[in-house]
């Protein structure tokens, strides 16, 4: 039973760093239209003088996704370093989430949809700072590999990634659309091969972790059982 109490805790905690991971990489992009081009939304015209700040916050944020797609295949593999680098990628992430949020409302009144890429990224954030209580940490103890977890883990948090990418067109378009254009939906190609590639290889995973591994246990019993 702890040890499928475990297996569920690892799954949660990298599927959540996932949708941060993809909320953050996303936030990154979909900001790009304000950091470059402000003075052409009417809504947006009021960030025009702290353009030079979301420029930045677009670079961190994106730094911030690319890295937190590496800490998420370390989480996977039960490398020493993971559990380090989320910590440090969902301390910059949510920075750069707190500032554009604070930013936005003060100049312009409101600052959907970065608001709920900050409570996920808070979210994760408090969920794996819970994991380092000692006695939770000698279960989901992120610096080892066990068993088929990793698989599941990567193959949920791979579609999440993929799904959300595949479908920012439909959820950010209330923020993103002026003058009845969804500028969600400019980079629709490139968001649909990455969006179906990551939905494709998680569902690969997912399956191999799923179907495999027991087909291989039952191989190696077998296998135990004529030796004998």
């Amino acid at each position: 039973m702890k040890g499928v109490i475990s297996k569920i805790l690892r799954v949660v905690a990298i599927v959540l760093m996932g949708l941060t991971v993809a909320l953050t990489l996303l936030g990154g992009i979909g900001t790009t239209c304000v950091a470059f081009g402000a003075e052409k939304y009417p809504s947006m015209t009021p960030l025009v003088p702290v353009k030079w700040l979301y420029q930045i916050l677009v670079i961190v944020s994106i730094a911030a996704g690319m890295a937190g797609i590496r800490a998420i295949i370390g989480l996977i593999k039960g490398t020493r370093w993971s559990y380090r680098e989320t910590l440090i990628v969902l301390a910059v992430g949510g920075a750069a989430a707190l500032i554009q949020v604070v930013t936005s409302r003060i100049l312009r009144g409101k600052s959907t949809p970065t608001d709920m890429r900050l409570y996920v990224t808070i979210l994760t954030l408090l969920v794996f700072l819970l994991f380092r209580i000692p006695k939770i940490w000698q279960s989901v103890d992120f610096t080892r590999s066990k068993g088929n977890t990793p698989g599941i883990a990567g193959g949920v948090a791979a579609m999440v990634l993929g799904i959300l990418t595949l479908t920012v067109h439909i959820w950010a378009a209330p923020t993103h659309t002026f003058v009845g254009f969804n500028y969600a939906d400019v980079w629709h190609i490139p968001l649909t091969v990455t969006g179906w590639a990551l939905t494709l290889t998680g569902f690969g995973l997912l399956a191999g972790s799923v179907l495999i591994t027991p087909l291989t246990n039952q191989n190696q019993i077998e296998t135990f059982e004529g030796a004998l």
